[in-house]
């Protein structure tokens, strides 16, 4: 209840603001009316009355006790001076406002007063009305009818500035509420995602693994050659989560170049015919796309399709439809899920790096400032502590540049327009120009995206092969392979350090990540030694997807890689419009 005691201490000076206006203006309608004397008797009888209202507004007995004194000090001076002219009842609008806005606060737990506090406008509103009217009669006659005219009118004023107080809160403390909900409906959100995802039985939070039970169902419908799991991705394109198929499928990911696609994302509704759903189909097929539909809302598509051209009659659209119904939630619940933690991650990742910048690298860098400082001033027969601190100056110095890759590092992401191995290319690129390495880069990428999770993984293990042969390695080379054509996907990096062998203990720590990194997109990883010395670190994505390969690749390093590489930077990048390309740095 913090805000609503800051609520409070806000509106604490208008209410005596408010009190000191009324109490004035009662004090000079009394000096008109009965005297200075006799106004100034009854002024003070309520000062004192008011001094718990203004001194303590927030006491749970005082203040209500406080306001009861004020109405009945006003009842009782208008009726002690003759009932008119009324002088003291403009007053009833400090008590009876106070009350109201009091009473429109929230009920704390346990708050054993909060019952006092919402009666206290309607019983001072009576009490005054009761005490004003019932002494009506001994009012002269023909003043009688001025009288309960006033003392209504009075009683009226008093009334609609309750309301008026009683809004005013209410609409305060919501907008209050109203500017926490989103963080509190996030909050509870959280809290039961954190629940249910305990009691989910095996990975089933994995988009991947999902999908593959998805593809693996749509299969064992009759006829059914080649299936697919696709999701939406960024720039209107799908991205293929699960396939299954005995040879390579390039299936098509761009709903706007093919009808099947569009109709069943927008429609909502199974689309059939005879429009192949790949880009490597060749033939007649029969071609099904169910769409995943959770809610109202499309969340993929079940891409099916059969070299039979009548495969797909109603019954087995139907027996689609009841395979994959209830899947589309839980493929939902999953890919939410891997946003939020792909959102939380990067935010993480920023925040250690501002972090980084802001603190440990400051001081470094004020660390080395005082050590050029030192040696300075030092004197001529000080040799042998200034080598000491030149020693020190290059201690500080290489701890410096690790942070600043370790900041960049932190900082690098996959651009979604760039592109898995455009990010890779620029990392290794930075790293060798920095490091001394010679980097070789072999890219290769469609314009098929994969996951943006997925992309992620696989961008902190290049980071990490390439960190490796940077840090531990002592390497002069680096090769750089990037093979990207969804759902297949090759990343190696080679060095031609001192090996496995030479290895220091983070260099372990990080390949035990890299392992389970790769793990978690459900690819292999393979770690090694390259001939003649060096490492070879592989992590593969669906390699049963690879396509047919035109030609035994060279080995890095090799002769016939050599003149690969001379050859690649004579001529220009296969796929260039697509962010991919071969090079060489």
């Amino acid at each position: 209840m913090g805000e609503e005691a800051a609520l409070e201490r806000q509106w604490r000076l208008p209410a005596v603001a408010l009190r000191g206006a009324l109490f004035a203006l009662v004090a000079v309608f009394g000096w008109f009316s009965v005297g200075l004397a006799e106004a100034a008797t009854w002024c003070g009888i309520l000062a004192l009355a008011a001094l718990p209202g203004v001194v303590l507004p927030r006491h749970r007995l005082l203040a209500p006790a406080g306001r009861l004194a004020e109405v009945a000090v006003v009842v009782l001076g208008t009726l002690a001076t003759g009932g008119l002219p009324s002088w003291m009842l403009p007053y009833l609008i400090a008590p009876f406002a106070t009350a109201a806005f009091d009473a429109a606060a929230p009920v704390e737990d346990g708050d054993r007063w909060s019952r006092l506090r919402t009666w206290g406008p309607p019983a001072l509103v009576a009490l005054a009305a009761a005490g004003l009217l019932a002494q009506a009669p001994r009012v002269a006659d023909f003043n009688r009818g001025t009288y309960v005219t006033t003392a209504a009118i009075a009683l009226a004023f008093g009334l609609a500035s309750a309301v008026g107080a009683w809004w005013l809160r209410r609409s305060r403390t919501s907008d209050m509420h109203h500017s926490q909900l989103p963080y509190a409906e996030a909050a509870a959100l959280l809290t039961q995602l954190r629940v249910v995802a305990r009691q989910l039985p095996g990975s089933t939070l994995d988009p991947g693994g999902i999908a593959t039970e998805i593809v693996d169902t749509a299969a064992r419908i009759p006829g059914v050659e080649r299936a697919a799991v696709l999701s939406a991705a960024s720039g209107r394109r799908l991205v293929v989560l699960a396939e299954h198929a005995d040879e390579r499928v390039d299936w098509e990911t761009s709903p706007q170049l093919n009808s099947l696609l569009a109709d069943a994302w927008a429609g909502q509704k199974p689309q059939a015919g005879q429009v192949p759903l790949s880009r490597s189909t060749q033939g007649p097929v029969a071609s099904l796309v169910i769409p995943l539909v959770a809610e109202g809302r499309t969340v993929g598509l079940v891409a099916i399709e059969s070299d039979d051209p009548a495969a797909f009659g109603p019954e087995a659209i139907t027996a689609a439809e009841d395979r994959t119904k209830g899947a589309a939630l839980r493929l939902e619940t999953a890919l939410l899920f891997e946003d939020v933690r792909s959102m939380a991650t990067t935010e993480e990742r920023q925040r250690l790096a501002r972090e980084i910048h802001d603190g440990i690298a400051q001081a470094l860098a004020m660390l080395g400032y005082g050590i050029d400082n030192a040696m300075a001033i030092l004197p001529p027969e000080a040799g042998e502590a200034k080598g000491e601190l030149e020693d020190l100056r290059s201690e500080v110095t290489r701890l410096v540049t690790e942070l600043r890759f370790s900041l960049f590092e932190l900082r690098s992401n996959v651009d979604r327009q760039g592109g898995l191995a455009s990010a890779i290319a620029d990392y290794a690129r930075t790293v060798g120009a920095s490091a001394g390495l010679r980097v070789h880069l072999s890219l290769d990428e469609g314009g098929a995206r994969l996951p943006a999770s997925t992309e992620a993984e696989l961008l902190r293990i290049a980071q990490e092969a390439i960190t490796n042969a940077r840090k531990h390695a002592r390497a002069e080379n680096l090769w750089v392979t990037c093979e990207v054509d969804p759902p297949y996907t090759r990343i190696e990096v080679t060095d031609d350090g001192q090996g496995l062998s030479g290895e220091a203990s983070e260099g372990r720590y990080g390949l035990a990540i890299m392992s389970e990194r790769a793990e978690r997109i459900r690819g292999s990883l393979e770690i090694r030694p390259h001939q003649p010395h060096g490492t070879t670190v592989a992590v593969v994505l669906n390699a049963g997807a690879r396509p047919t390969p035109r030609a035994e690749a060279p080995r890095p390093g090799s002769a016939a890689w050599a003149a690969a590489d001379r050859a690649r930077t004579e001529q220009p990048a296969r796929r260039p419009d697509h962010g991919g390309g071969r090079g060489s740095q």
